[in-house]
């Protein structure tokens, strides 16, 4: 089961030291030093995972996470961010990041994280395989976990790949209160001696919402159990 990894980082000491690392782990890895190159990579690798700079030359990291979302719906996109760009952050959590790193980063933090997404979905070989679970029919919304496609009401919803996850997972305990602080261990792939703050599930609920319910601020299928978490109202 070998996993793809397309990195996208202008600066060489931090590209090559993640390259190294991640073939370590036994991952296939390429590289890409600028927005058009990651764009190609991309096209030709179709790969599993992109760790993508936000600052880059040519095209912007924003530009290729709008393009990869909308090209290549199933692929996990880390975005790696300054300390102070709080507001990109929040910017490329809504055009489609999956999640974010601030620089300086801790690699084995980041490997973990990776890990924790990718045991959580097949490589793309093995995709094709279906169960009763890939494809799900709740409050007319359509998903289909597999082909990363989603529909509410019969029109397209663009989710990331971290929102599929959040809802397979949902459904996979429908009906049961789930605490944050297991979705950012089953989920994010955090340790409890390395836990962040909450606010990371709480701002992804708010998308989510956003895209699924009738009326976000009066949700009827993500629901708050105050105090402990949330609950799939399926």
């Amino acid at each position: 089961m070998t996993y793809k990894v397309l990195i996208v980082e202008d600066e060489d000491i931090i590209r090559l030291g993640l390259k190294d690392n991640f073939e370590l782990e036994n991952y296939i890895v390429e590289t890409a030093m600028d927005g058009e190159e990651a764009i190609i990579k991309a096209d030709q690798m179709r790969p599993d995972l992109v760790i993508l700079d936000l600052m880059l030359p040519k095209k912007s990291g924003f530009e290729v996470c709008r393009y990869l979302r909308k090209k290549h719906p199933g692929i996990f996109i880390i975005m790696l961010t300054a300390k102070t760009e709080e507001t990109s952050k929040v910017a490329g959590l809504e055009i489609g990041a999956d999640d974010y790193v601030t620089k300086p980063f801790s690699l084995l933090e980041l490997i973990a994280r990776v890990k924790a997404f990718l045991r959580r979905i097949p490589p793309k070989d093995q995709r094709d395989e279906q169960n009763e679970d890939d494809v799900v029919n709740f409050h007319n919304i359509y998903l289909d976990f597999k082909k990363f496609e989603a529909s509410k009401n019969g029109e397209n919803i663009e989710l990331s790949t971290r929102e599929f996850q959040l809802l397979q997972y949902f459904w996979q305990r429908r009906n049961e209160v789930i605490t944050r602080e297991d979705l950012l261990q089953e989920i994010w792939g955090y340790t409890l001696d390395n836990m962040p703050t909450t606010r990371t599930i709480d701002n992804h609920i708010v998308r989510l919402r956003q895209k699924l319910e009738d009326d976000p601020s009066n949700p009827q299928i993500i629901l708050s159990m105050r105090g402990i978490g949330y609950k799939l109202n399926a």
